[in-house]
């Protein structure tokens, strides 16, 4: 079903959306798909329901913000298990990215009510100066299928804590873990129109999100190749726009790291969703002293990995999305063959038990080099290549990547090369022994062609807002 203006809908033309197990390969349900006219209805609800919405007081706006968490918080267990069927996630990390969408709710609740102004000292004894930020409008939000819950309240909580409403588009493929979170909002007694849910396809809905003039500001979380795409569309409306988009993140090893934290550090930062992140490492780069001992250590670790339907017990590594992710892992760890790449664990389909799931094994690359797809190309997948490097000024070259610039790791024991690298790295997000920076209370945004804007943090709320100066001449 849509939700629009506070209540639940069918498409206009009947036609539905297939919701697919990536484990299993098995219909899960088929679920309302709306198209260009349905958006509209959104739009138009939002903007009426924005004209009262901006003048409620933080603390009524933060107060319906705290009964969403409470409702998200008793159907917890239910929006879990709704992530793994969908997207395949193990249960325990699908129920720590709940508890992590809850935290944005509960944050943003707080941090309507410091949405401060400013004065300015003024130039002449006759004038006041001050800033109002007000909340900038109608927002859509495009969110991914790779954290279906945590994406929608990252991006729809600041906007309403702010005061702005919004129409949000989640990924076909995880529709039903949204429908999930917008009951919480439906049970909350959220005020008609304030959020709006439109399922369907984005050659329908996108164009309106885009052109539609009454939509002031745009949220997107994927691909960089959509996020250009949808940076063009809005142009000729002049949009606010954030965009968190690809990432190619680089996790270094220096000799003097401990490398027990660090082959800990590439587990977390590499396998957990199954490599399926945009901050996930996809280069591995270690000091030629340590890289022997490196990737013995890290190939044992990863070969002791389970593989399989994330709703089972002990799973550690769950499925791919979809057939085509599947084919891409395959095409880039092929491609590393071919340009002398060493496998050490993995390298194929896993199919035990699971002949009708996306899986591929967890893999560790040895002797991987900048020729290979893999050194340039965001691989999504749980495939970890090990480059080895010489010296602190040769990995700073490669580790900064001429695109992307969202994410990076560094492990290192000396505090002041740690700084050094703290600086040097051109990246929004960099972990130092790191290897899980982020935080709610955190911004959380990338560089060059990995985005704009940041989500989290005070910095996310800022997002929603316009700053309006106002002078007033006291006339004397």
């Amino acid at each position: 079903m849509l939700y629009i203006n506070g209540e639940w809908k069918p498409s206009i033309t009947g036609n539905t959306i297939e919701v697919f197990n990536p484990a299993t390969g098995k219909l899960i349900d088929k679920v309302a798909a709306g198209g260009r006219e349905e958006t509209i209805e959104a739009i138009e609800s939002a903007k009426a329901a924005f004209k009262k919405w901006k003048k409620a007081p933080a603390q009524e706006r933060g107060m319906y913000l705290a009964q969403i968490s409470a409702k998200m918080r008793e159907k917890a267990d239910e929006i879990a298990e709704t992530i793994t069927l969908e997207m395949g996630k193990p249960l325990p990390d699908a129920k720590r990215e709940v508890l992590g969408a809850i935290n944005y709710v509960d944050w943003y609740g707080e941090e309507a009510k410091r949405v401060y102004g400013e004065t300015i000292p003024a130039s002449q004894p006759d004038k006041q100066l001050m800033v109002l930020r007000q909340p900038i409008g109608v927002t859509a939000a495009i969110t991914p299928w790779n954290f279906p819950a945590s994406m929608i309240t990252r991006k729809i909580a600041p906007a309403i804590a702010a005061g702005c409403t919004v129409v949000l588009k989640p990924a076909p493929s995880t529709s039903i873990s949204a429908i999930k979170v917008f009951e919480c909002f439906h049970e909350a007694g959220l005020p008609k129109g304030v959020a709006n849910l439109i399922l369907g396809p984005a050659e329908e809905i996108g164009p309106e999100l885009t052109q539609h003039p009454d939509v002031r500001k745009l949220t997107f979380t994927g691909s960089t190749a959509v996020g250009k795409k949808l940076l063009r569309d809005s142009a000729d409306t002049v949009k606010k726009v954030s965009m968190e988009l690809g990432g190619h993140a680089p996790l270094i090893v220096f000799e003097d790291a401990d490398i027990d934290a660090a082959v800990k550090g590439v587990l977390l930062t590499k396998f957990k969703n199954s490599g399926q992140t945009c901050i996930s490492t996809n280069r591995v780069y270690v000091a030629e002293s340590i890289a022997n001992a490196f990737s013995q250590k890290l190939a044992q670790k990863v070969s002791g990995l389970k593989v399989g339907d994330g709703i089972e017990n002990g799973i550690d590594i769950g499925p791919l999305i979809n057939e085509r992710a599947l084919e891409k892992v395959e095409s880039h760890v092929e491609d590393a063959l071919q340009h002398n790449g060493e496998i050490l664990c993995g390298g194929k389909r896993y199919v035990d038990n699971v002949p009708n799931g996306h899986f591929y094994e967890p893999t560790v690359i040895n002797y991987a080099n900048d020729d290979m797809k893999i050194a340039r190309e965001e691989t999504f997948g749980p495939v970890a290549p090990i480059f080895t490097f010489k010296d602190e000024e040769e990995i700073v070259k490669r580790a900064n990547h001429d695109r992307y610039g969202l994410a990076a790791y560094c492990f290192t024991k000396d505090l002041g090369r740690g700084h050094r690298m703290m600086q040097e790295l051109e990246y929004g997000i960099v972990g130092i022994n790191d290897p899980a920076p982020i935080v709610t209370q955190a911004p959380f945004g990338g560089m060059k062609e990995s985005g704009m804007g940041r989500e989290g943090g005070k910095s996310g709320i800022m997002e929603y807002l316009e700053e309006k100066f106002v002078s007033i001449h006291t006339g004397k």
